[in-house]
């Protein structure tokens, strides 16, 4: 039976969760009522996550699983499930139970009112530091504030698509990625749901620092032309100071002054000229290897094998590498199943 709702879960070295997820997220999932499919997406886990969900799968065979031949990222991770999915109605879910499931009856009966995109809004974030609460807050406000686009604040990837959205989305294959953004961008009619994030519920974040950083570059620069604008506003501001300063140094001269005699003045004025230029060639070579990642082509991902799964098809320009067919049968089983194109069928009416 076609499922309703495809509840996609990202999956990176987080073997001691994935039970107690699994229990959480069909005992939610069996109160509605209605069809459903786990797409669980092993982004390359080096510890036992991927043996315990093909035993969720032998055991249940609406828990699906994508296992990546690599890590490609936990966003380029919703993107192969929402390749894969089937449902009229797409959920986005972390695995490490910050989100909890209980809120997704809530998403379900916004978008039974009519919303495309349902997310959902943090009022509350336990167990985190004072120094991520603050980032993120001043990272969300920011983005807002330089885009175009309407990307709400205190918001993650926890979220309800209608299968309309997802198809949107499917066809933009840009390698990086900045999913909440790009959920935003295509517009539809969206609506929001407030709820307290939970503390995690075993292990470690996946998400230190340096990797924080990465993603907010990557949604700054997928979003917005401020930053080489700035390095404009710079040049402009730099050559109107320096106008200034030009005009007060001859009228000092010419009264006597001897505060700018020597090399000291000029050694600094070439430093912070020389400094300012090579912020603003970063910032050219950031957008210059973004540009450079597109023009490769190169797949977004490759799927080394699949369990209980078949990708729907995808635009002409947007190619997926999945080489699970090819591999021994001594090594992959007879749980795998090969991805193959199939028909899209009609969406049934709410």
């Amino acid at each position: 039976m076609r499922p309703i709702y495809s509840v996609v879960v990202p999956v990176y070295n987080e073997e001691t969760i994935l039970p107690e997820l699994y229990s959480r997220l069909t005992a939610v999932m069996e109160q509605l009522g209605e069809p459903y499919e786990l797409i669980f997406v092993n982004d390359g886990s080096q510890d036992r996550s991927l043996e315990v969900m093909q035993t969720l799968h032998d055991q249940d065979p609406r828990v699906k699983v994508i296992s990546f031949a690599r890590n490609f990222g936990h966003q380029v991770a919703i993107t192969a499930g929402l390749d894969y999915a089937k449902g009229d109605a797409i959920v986005i879910i972390d695995a490490d139970l910050q989100d909890p499931p209980e809120v997704i009856p809530e998403l379900v009966a916004r978008w039974k009112a009519g919303y495309e995109v349902v997310y959902a809004v943090r009022t509350e974030r336990e167990g985190e530091t004072w120094f991520k609460e603050v980032t993120a807050k001043l990272f969300y406000r920011l983005i807002r504030s330089i885009t175009n686009v309407d990307i709400p604040v205190d918001t993650g990837d926890f979220r309800l698509m209608d299968r309309q959205v997802v198809e949107t989305l499917r066809a933009m294959r840009e390698r990086h990625r900045f999913m909440r953004g790009m959920s935003s961008w295509v517009g539809f009619r969206q609506t929001g749901v407030p709820y307290r994030r939970h503390r995690r519920y075993a292990g470690e974040t996946k998400y230190p620092f340096r990797k924080m950083l990465k993603f907010a570059l990557d949604g700054i620069t997928s979003f917005s032309y401020l930053p080489l604008q700035l390095a404009t506003y710079l040049g402009f501001a730099i050559a109107a100071l320096s106008a200034l300063f030009i005009a007060f140094v001859i009228v000092a001269r010419l009264s006597g002054m001897q505060a700018f005699v020597g090399q000291a003045t000029t050694l600094v004025a070439v430093l912070f000229l020389g400094g300012i230029q090579l912020i603003s060639l970063g910032i050219l070579g950031e957008y210059l290897g973004r540009v450079y990642e597109e023009i490769k082509g190169r797949p977004l991902y490759i799927v080394a094998q699949t369990w209980g799964l078949e990708q729907a098809p995808l635009p002409p320009h947007a190619h997926v590498v999945d080489v699970s067919h090819l591999r021994r049968p001594d090594v992959a089983g007879a749980k795998s199943r090969t991805s193959s194109e199939v028909s899209q069928e009609q969406r049934p009416s709410r």
